[in-house]
């Protein structure tokens, strides 16, 4: 089969059904899902789940195009990592709904800035990630826990749905520092609840 532009933009439209597939096997029915839009990018997805007491958000739309290194001369339409953002709070807590929007931000970035979102990164969205929230970012985690990767017909690379830390202006600037390994254990050891929508600030002295 010819390798047109237009035989890759059905595949990658092809990708989403598969990515949304594997959340619902992985997390259930969504009982909530939002749309946004930004200028110049892709449609942006986020949808709810609920499991007990906690409250899982998950992007769909990311993965549709794979990220490309802001260095790279000429951007690859079809090689390149891919990836989805999973949120988990618990629910009921805080009004932790209104994060739709910096989660959609963040999905969106790959498009908008050109930037490759991967395990140990921080994402900083820039003000509360939801009304009184003490977060104004995120540690990304490695993926493969909660939902497993999503192979894809070669040359695709496989989706990997990664996992999102809630962090506070003090752990941030910490991680910065020290690096994310350092601060999970730091969660680990104190054992802090990251689930915790009002949480405080782990001990880092």
């Amino acid at each position: 089969m010819p390798r047109t532009d237009e035989f890759y933009a059905r595949r990658m439209a092809d990708v989403l059904p598969l990515v949304e597939a594997r959340l619902r096997t992985a997390l259930g029915e969504p009982d909530a899902r939002a749309a946004v839009t930004f200028l110049g990018t892709d449609r942006i997805e986020v949808l709810r789940f609920h499991e007990g007491d906690i409250a899982r958000y998950a992007t769909l739309g990311m993965s549709a195009q794979p990220m490309t290194d802001p260095t790279a001369v000429v951007a690859d339409p079809v090689r390149g990592p891919r990836a989805e953002l999973v949120l988990s709070v618990r629910a009921g807590v805080a009004d932790t709904d209104k994060v739709l929007r910096p989660l959609a931000v963040l999905a969106a970035s790959p498009q908008v800035e050109g930037v490759v979102v991967a395990p140990g990164a921080s994402l900083d969205v820039g003000g509360p990630l939801w009304p009184g929230a003490p977060f104004t970012s995120v540690l990304v985690a490695e993926p493969g826990g909660l939902v497993e990767d999503l192979e894809l017909d070669e040359p695709l690379d496989p989706v990997r749905f990664l996992p999102l830390l809630p962090m506070t202006p003090n752990e941030a600037a910490w991680k910065r520092v020290h690096g994310a390994q350092a601060l999970q254990e730091r969660w680990l050891t104190q054992g802090t609840d990251l689930r915790d929508p009002v949480r405080r600030s782990a001990s880092l002295d």
